[in-house]
């Protein structure tokens, strides 16, 4: 199935999982996962959060930012995937001056 993005709309989330800013997501979302391609503005990040029933893949696109999980913190950047494994918890922060762009995939794991 192809999913194109660019036909999907941009819903604008305000500080998004408890976290600053704005997030800007055109996602694709079925009974068991949620495929996605994300925009977190500069200055803008997610509040931390966990994954009792899920896992999360991210593909950075473009940007630069920070990526906070239990066991540190680590650079974002084109090229770079970062996985929260079921029951994990992370927080991402645009701290570069363009938007942070990536896709996620997010499927559900259950309980």
């Amino acid at each position: 199935m192809h999913i194109d993005f660019d036909q999907v709309e941009e819903q604008l989330i305000q500080q998004p999982r408890g976290g600053q800013g704005t997030f800007g997501i055109r996602q694709y979302v079925t009974e068991h996962n949620r495929v996605f391609r994300g925009r977190l503005l500069p200055g803008s990040g997610f509040g931390l959060h966990s994954h009792d029933t899920s896992s999360e893949t991210m593909f950075f696109i473009s940007g630069t930012g920070k990526m906070v999980t239990p066991a540190g913190e680590e650079r974002v950047f084109p090229g770079a995937v970062q996985h929260c494994p079921k029951g994990g918890s992370h927080y991402l922060v645009n701290d570069g001056e363009e938007d942070l762009v990536f896709y996620g995939v997010i499927p559900e794991h259950g309980a």
